[in-house]
């Protein structure tokens, strides 16, 4: 795939666009006020591979809390604003690495004016985050509803409106729940502008469902070179939205970290308890960082072909399976011991 080239920013040290790796971040979904559980899964994030955070900024009580989380955390910080610019400046003061506002609904240009005379005092950018379901009144009335060109306009008065400031620290975003929507505006704006795209399908559900759109979703954007961050939004626990994020760039090939299990979908030539097999197995490594294939194979046919093409495998057999590192046969063992034993090559490769 060819990448669509984008002028680079930096939110804190971390390098969107250009040719920065496209970026994995969340949004916690803990009280802003509450800093020690803010701070608690920002740090859980981060673990988990998060480059970069946002949280949303409500009220006041929030933008106080934000220096107390600034010193807790160790990765980029956005801050959320909508509605009330104070609240932006207010975060700009306490040392956040970036914005993500609607310069439609923070108050008219003279607020987006100061906000804007901040942000470039302090050399950090900012997101218009154009949102498939807040879209300008105006705008709705004259496209009929929400299309994809409704929100490429949204997006440009925005970037009109900041451009005319002298400002270009700016990275962009064109959700919608809908995904035909979503690909059509990201592609149109993408033929108008070289800013780096943030790109994600906004309200995509619970994990199982939510998952299936954005990988489709994001997917089909970055397989065309579209797209320099991204966010999985899910309901539910915000680790699990980077996780599925570095799976999307992991089938792509775009990026590479933990490990990748591959395993049969097994059928009536299986004669090991596979299922059972690929859980645990998937289960115990799901924390290791090192990008590694691991194949859990359960037949013949595919099997030890698969498992010489991964790092480490299993080829299973009769009650039993063979143990695969790096193309070669290592041992055959019985079906009880075949996790044990895979995962002891994986401690072997990992500690080379």
């Amino acid at each position: 795939m060819k990448r669509r080239k984008t002028r680079p920013i930096f939110i804190g040290k971390v390098q969107v666009g250009g040719d920065a790796p496209v970026s994995v971040q969340s949004m916690t979904n803990t009280d802003t006020k509450d800093t020690a559980s803010t701070i608690e899964q920002i740090n859980r994030l981060a673990d988990e591979g998060c480059e970069i955070i946002r949280l949303a900024v409500p009220d006041i009580e929030a933008a106080d809390a934000l220096p107390v989380i600034l010193r807790g955390v160790n990765i980029p910080l956005v801050a959320d604003i909508h509605f009330d610019y104070r609240l932006a400046l207010e975060a700009i003061k306490a040392g956040v690495d970036g914005l993500r506002i609607n310069p439609g609904n923070i108050g008219g240009r003279k607020r987006v004016a100061a906000l804007v005379a901040a942000a470039r005092d302090r050399g950090i950018p900012i997101r218009i985050g154009v949102n498939a379901g807040s879209l300008e009144q105006e705008l709705l009335e004259r496209y009929g509803g929400v299309t994809a060109a409704a929100m490429v306009e949204s997006a440009l008065r925005h970037i009109d409106m900041l451009e005319g400031m002298n400002y270009n620290q700016i990275k962009i975003s064109l959700k919608a729940s809908d995904i035909t929507v979503m690909l059509e505006a990201y592609r149109m704006l993408a033929e108008r502008v070289d800013y780096p795209f943030h790109i994600g399908v906004t309200e995509a559900g619970t994990m199982r469902y939510g998952t299936v759109k954005s990988a489709i979703g994001i997917g089909i954007l970055l397989n065309e070179g579209i797209g320099d961050t991204l966010r999985v939004s899910l309901t539910g626990d915000p680790l699990d939205e980077i996780r599925v994020g570095y799976d999307i760039l992991k089938a792509l090939g775009i990026r590479q970290r933990g490990v990748e299990v591959i395993s049969c979908p097994t059928c009536g030539r299986t004669q090991i308890d596979l299922v059972k097999i690929a859980g645990e197995v998937e289960e115990k490594l799901q924390f290791l960082k090192k990008p590694l294939k691991v194949a859990v194979m359960g037949c013949i046919v595919n099997g030890p072909g698969e498992a010489r093409e991964a790092d480490v495998g299993i080829a299973g057999g009769k009650g039993t399976g063979l143990i695969f590192r790096k193309g070669e046969v290592i041992r055959k063992v019985p079906e009880a011991r075949l996790v044990e034993e895979l995962l002891k090559e994986v401690a072997n490769i990992s500690n080379t």
